[in-house]
């Protein structure tokens, strides 16, 4: 999934810029020195993202075992993968002292086989991962740890972390492991939202598949209690953009022969307005009023086929990913949780549906995003009239 260009917020009222867009950083720390030259202040975020360089470090050295030996023919797949992986680590270790700092600009541009700081920190693991279907694991062990400690890091980091932890899950989708990540519990000094809380399909059996395949019902919203006014607004942001995703999915599921896509679009709509009608209890028990639907909105471009109608399915889920990445950041607590887990569904239906892939769902490049963090889109719908 590309990230959206602005030439594209338009449609269907998902991404309008307006002057009250969702600001996904809530302050202009990104982890960097203020001053060149001033003393190192202390970073709060410095345990999460070591525990995160760790991770990827872990992830690189299997990468690195299975092209160097029996994935060496299967490298057309696994370097892509592997090349997105050090761009995660880059960005994880942004603002890192020393030779964690350094160290990923070499895991970056290491080749397999190559005697990477990652292959070197991780001998042990890396000889582990013999298989595709034994780094498809890794690569979701490894998902499943960012999320542990969304609730630890900064608005900022969080976005980034359910980011990078959604790639990972779709990595793993594309080795083969349709296995639904679940939030381990936090490690030491971690502060994580919920050490037990799932993003597996409810016990109901209605749930996101992590094979990409659009589900029926996502898991529950975050208690209504812990909304602040900040969070309220977020959530408002997203259920305009539901409303936006249910109107779209009615002229996708028109569109559609009836056969499997048309099914997976009834499945994708019911998931929505399952998502839907979960913010606007949240709401509701917060004391806000939710926000309706527009009467109608404006569809991107033209859909009179069933290719069309493909295209825009994978246009909105790939605009749904900005909204809950930016949601990531705009919440706390266990709806840091809820709104990673939307962003990963979402992601896995864009996926589903066609959407090119991207290195960060969700969010802008950091290393093409500008340090203070400008605003993103807001979901604001655009009434037809």
């Amino acid at each position: 999934m590309q990230p959206p260009s602005r030439r594209t917020f338009l449609a269907l009222g998902l991404l309008l810029t307006t002057g009250g867009a969702l600001t996904a950083c809530t302050d202009s720390h990104d982890g960097k020195d203020a001053t060149e030259g001033e003393h190192r202040r202390p970073d709060p975020d410095e345990p999460v993202r070591l525990r995160a360089v760790a991770a990827t470090d872990t992830l690189l050295a299997g990468y690195d075992a299975l092209l160097a030996g029996p994935g060496a023919g299967q490298a057309a797949q696994l370097q892509p993968l592997r090349a997105e992986a050090a761009q995660h680590r880059a960005a994880l270790a942004a603002g890192l002292p020393g030779a964690q700092a350094s160290s990923s600009a070499a895991s970056a541009s290491a080749t397999p086989g190559s005697a990477s700081p990652s292959a070197s920190a991780t001998g042990g693991a890396a000889a582990a991962v013999t298989s595709t279907a034994a780094l498809a694991s890794l690569e979701r062990q490894t998902a499943q740890t960012r999320l542990a400690d969304l609730g630890a890091a900064s608005p900022q980091l969080a976005r980034l972390l359910a980011s990078v932890s959604t790639a990972g899950v779709l990595h793993a989708v594309a080795l083969g492991d349709t296995a639904p990540p679940t939030v381990p519990a936090p490690g030491p000094g971690s502060a994580s939202p919920s050490a037990s809380g799932s993003l597996s399909p409810s016990s109901s059996g209605a749930g996101s598949s992590a094979s990409g395949s659009p589900s029926a019902a996502p898991s529950g919203a975050g208690s209504a209690a812990a909304v602040g006014p900040e969070a309220v607004t977020a959530f408002q942001t997203a259920l305009s953009a539901e409303h936006a995703a249910i109107y779209g999915y009615g002229v996708v599921g028109a569109r559609l022969p009836e056969d499997q896509q048309r099914a997976d679009a009834r499945t994708a709509l019911a998931a929505h307005q399952t998502r839907r009608d979960a913010w606007q209890r949240l709401l509701g028990g917060a004391g806000a009023t939710p926000n309706a639907a527009a009467a109608g909105y404006q569809l991107p471009f033209p859909v009179a086929d069933a290719a069309a109608a493909g295209r825009l399915a994978a246009h909105i889920e790939t605009r749904l990913t900005t909204v809950y990445a930016d949601l990531v950041a705009a919440v706390d607590g266990t709806q840091r949780t809820t709104a990673a887990d939307a962003l990963r569904e979402c992601a896995l239906r864009a996926r589903h549906w066609g959407a090119a892939p991207t290195a960060f769902p969700g969010i802008p490049d950091p290393a093409a995003a500008p340090a203070s963090g400008a605003p993103t889109a807001a979901p604001t719908p655009a009434a037809t009239g």
